[in-house]
């Protein structure tokens, strides 16, 4: 009555590939399937060669992002490390001349060569002259990594005239970059470049040595300071002229006045007046040739003395007059005996005193 109901065709777990299982005609007899039991078959699944292409894709992707920043970064600590170390100038300097010393306005001329050498092509036109200005140049060298230059200038300096007229100066040619702080730029001194002239002479001084050194100077607390070389050329003033211009008419002065200690008679006084005036206008006439200085020189301290000495005369002459016109011999003996042995002791010790005073200054 009923029609036995249709069973359903076998479904078998076949492992393997289903090539293997394809009839002659073509056809398959079976319905097959690989997943009879799915969970079983996930664990049994080998692992697909896309998967591992795709997690060594992943893994690349994130080793290139990781060093990038290294990478990028590679470059410019190569560049800062180059950065840091800072270029260096080779200066040198050879002079030829100074003439016309001033003291009183402390500047002087003098003409010199400048040699600069390096190898980043440095010129003239990146260092300055610090203690002066540059009234020509002419360029004598020209290469890429050396330059040479014939420079005339008027340099200044600040005089000490503490031991004047026994006084020695400095004179410093300073040049230090415009723009390039020590960090960019550092100053050597070119030691074979450097030098004066045997021939150099400067009328009234002498030279007597040279120095060379480099130092650095900063303008602001917080700014990085400045290489600097600084070619220092010492000059003393001439002994002749400092004994024929200073010492012998105030030497001359003083022995006039001391002589006149031997006379007695009442017109030595107007001797001594006149020595007295003939100190006093040399005095200006030197001082004058001088800047206004805060302190007292040697020439000032001798002066002094000087001074001392002659009024110690001009008082005895008085005292002479006074006891003539009073007709006491006796106390005209006394102050001229007195005198005779005082005054020229007391000035010969002063001075003495204060040209031992120089050993110190």
């Amino acid at each position: 009555m009923y029609e036995e109901a249709r069973q359903p065709d076998p479904v078998v777990y076949i492992p393997g590939p289903l090539s293997s299982f394809y009839a002659e005609d073509g056809t398959i007899p079976l319905t097959l399937t690989m997943e009879k039991n799915p969970v079983n078959n996930r664990t049994k699944r080998p692992f697909a060669p896309g998967c591992c292409i795709a997690l060594l894709v992943l893994v690349l992707a994130v080793s290139a992002v990781l060093a990038a920043p290294a990478s990028a970064q590679g470059p410019a600590a190569a560049n800062s490390t180059v950065q840091a170390q800072p270029a260096v100038a080779y200066l040198g300097v050879y002079v030829v001349d100074f003439r016309r010393f001033s003291v009183e306005e402390g500047t002087v001329d003098t003409s010199f060569y400048l040699n600069i050498r390096s190898d980043t092509n440095l010129s003239l036109n990146d260092f300055e002259l610090m203690n002066g200005q540059i009234s020509s140049v002419s360029v004598t060298a020209d290469t890429p990594g050396e330059k040479n230059y014939r420079i005339y200038a008027v340099l200044s300096t600040d005089p000490d005239l503490r031991r004047f007229p026994f006084d020695n100066h400095t004179l410093p040619i300073i040049f230090e970059p415009k723009t390039l702080d020590e960090k960019q730029l550092v100053i050597a001194v070119d030691r074979n470049q450097t030098g004066i002239y045997a021939g150099a002479d400067m009328p009234g001084w002498e030279l007597s040595g040279a120095s060379q050194e480099v130092t650095n100077q900063s303008y602001a607390p917080d700014e990085a300071p400045y290489s600097r070389a600084v070619f220092s050329f010492a000059i003393v003033r001439d002994t002749a002229s400092t004994f024929l211009k200073f010492f012998l008419p105030i030497g001359l002065i003083v022995l006039v006045s001391l002589a006149s200690l031997t006379m007695k008679v009442t017109s030595r006084l107007g001797l001594n007046a006149s020595m007295f005036l003939a100190a006093v206008l040399i005095h200006w006439r030197i001082s004058d040739a001088n800047p206004m200085v805060a302190y007292a020189t040697f020439l000032d301290l001798f002066m002094i003395i000087t001074y001392a000495t002659l009024v110690m005369v001009l008082v005895s002459g008085i005292l002479i007059l006074v006891y003539n016109e009073q007709k006491d011999d006796a106390r005209v003996n006394l102050v001229s005996r007195w005198s005779l042995r005082l005054i020229p002791a007391a000035s010969a010790v002063m001075y003495a005193l204060l040209f031992l005073s120089l050993l110190k200054w």
